[in-house]
């Protein structure tokens, strides 16, 4: 099976070969992929801890040297560029750092191997991060992570997570716009790192670990992640409920199920990792999820024991904490737990030794997105979109808490509330691209399908809705313009 190419016609490769693509995730489906060759010893194990670094930066229109050029006519930069080479960006002093920060894993892992340890760890890094490396010439930065991610000797100890390939959080991106996030994401890994690499992709990460609770939103979000592929994703503790009270589940770290009912009656469900709430950042970067995981032993679940798994994520490069002091503790918890009953471990290695010990995906506790069990408490499943909507009418006057806006790793911000100055435009950019490219039966290895969708995907980075207003707004709002440009004078 050939290889993809990282770029076409200037273009990173984000689609254009999704058979290709389903062909390898389905020839590695049904394959262990990590248990194989993982070297620990689960068996003996009391409890264990799993820790992903996520990475990212955007894409924005500002390739200029200062601040008073018109963003119209800059060409689209990674941000980490823009932060080293612009001499009026405030943030300049954290370039290097960041840099460091997107490669040092690839040094780290070698480094410990060699000591005869067996470090463990999972990456999430978005499409517009990777291509804003390449753009900006940083090749030892991907080839670092080649080394890890490829290499027979490391590939172990390195799990990459799938996630949206612009940063796109599920509760304000049109659902088909989502699942053309994953399927770009694929596309991009997969042209870089190699095909048995996307192959060993079975965990997906939500941007914002932003999970939608309206039911017909959240049902397509669950049901796009797993026809992409994927085994299992990461939830929030707080952004799910148990269906039975709607109160926060109590079994935080063994798998649990996430179910969700649409309002045409349908079903589909994925297992999900929780992570549990805290300061992501101090957390990971003092290694404390490894200190919880010391405190355990089996759990009994349902009259078996089952191995527990402490799961935390944070952002690998934010903050000093993981700029600074993060490489001193990991390597120093990685090696004390190495060869140990208190193993560091990767969350497919992990469910490949449950499922290998009879565990099966419906003999987890099921949870549901939150507030879900407020709305089903009042309509069913099957019951029509017309009477779902009413319900949630009815809650919201009643509530002023109650929303359908999802849960995220920060519940007091709204991801939809207050952000009409970039979501109007990426709305109707959106619907554009469903009608000219989608509905207009242009192939999606055409030069301006890829043209359209690489800028659809980049408007659509959280980033820009984060702060509402001001400048990365602004960049966002562009981007869509540029979108609608596209669409309007290359699709005739």
């Amino acid at each position: 099976m050939s290889e993809l190419p990282e770029y076409i016609n200037g273009l990173p490769n984000i689609c254009g070969s999704e058979g290709m693509i389903e062909e390898t995730l389905r020839a590695s489906r049904e394959k262990s992929v990590f248990l194989h060759e993982s070297g620990i010893d689960f068996g003996n194990a009391r409890g264990c801890c799993a820790i992903a670094l996520h990475m990212h930066q955007p894409l924005i229109p500002a390739g200029g040297p200062g601040r008073g050029s018109d963003m119209r006519h800059e060409p689209l930069v990674g941000n980490l560029q823009f932060m080293q080479e612009s001499p009026y960006e405030e943030d300049r002093h954290n370039a290097e750092v960041f840099r460091r920060c997107y490669k040092r894993m690839g040094d780290i892992i070698p480094q410990l191997v060699e000591e005869g340890k067996n470090p463990r760890v999972m990456l999430d890094y978005t499409g517009t991060l990777l291509h804003g490396l390449c753009r900006m010439g940083a090749y030892d930065v991907i080839d670092s992570l080649k080394t890890i991610t490829c290499n027979p000797r490391y590939r172990r100890c390195v799990e990459w997570l799938g996630t949206t390939w612009g940063h796109a959080v599920a509760p304000s991106t049109p659902p088909q716009d989502y699942h053309l996030h994953i399927r770009a994401w694929q596309h991009h890994f997969s042209a870089i790192f190699g095909q048995e690499a996307l192959g060993r992709v079975r965990g997906f990460m939500p941007s914002e670990l932003a999970l939608p609770n309206h039911p017909d939103v959240a049902y397509e979000f669950v049901k796009s992640v797993r026809d992409c592929g994927f085994l299992w994703m990461i939830v929030q503790e707080h952004s799910v409920e148990r269906p039975r009270d709607g109160w926060g589940t109590e079994w935080l770290h063994i798998p649990n199920r996430l179910v969700c009912h649409n309002s045409r009656g349908e079903q589909t469900s994925i297992i999900c990792l929780i992570k549990t709430g805290g300061s992501d950042t101090k957390l990971i970067g003092q290694m404390q999820p490894y200190d919880e995981a010391c405190t355990q032993s089996r759990w009994d679940y349902t009259g078996r024991k089952i191995l527990p798994m402490v799961t935390q994520i944070a952002d690998g490069e934010n903050g000093h904490v993981m700029m600074n002091e993060f490489p001193f503790k990991y390597f120093q918890v990685a090696r004390e737990a190495s060869w140990t009953d208190v193993p560091l471990v990767n969350a497919t290695e992990y469910l490949e030794y449950l499922f290998a010990s009879g565990w099966k995906e419906e003999d987890f506790p099921v949870v549901q997105p939150i507030r879900q069990k407020r709305i089903w408490d009042r309509c069913q499943p099957g019951e029509g979109a017309e009477k779902l909507n009413r319900v949630i009418d009815g809650l919201l006057k009643e509530d002023p808490f109650f929303h359908t806006e999802g849960g995220s790793w920060t519940n007091n911000i709204s991801w939809l509330f207050g952000y009409d100055h970039v979501v109007g435009p990426m709305v109707r950019a959106s619907a554009l691209f469903d009608e000219k490219a989608v509905k207009g039966g242009v192939p999606s290895w055409e030069h301006r399908y890829r043209n359209a969708l690489f800028h659809l995907l980049a408007a659509q980075s959280s980033c820009f809705r984060y702060w509402g207003q001001g400048r990365w707004a602004d960049y966002g709002v562009e981007i869509c313009r540029r979108v609608i440009d596209i669409l309007t004078y290359d699709f005739i």
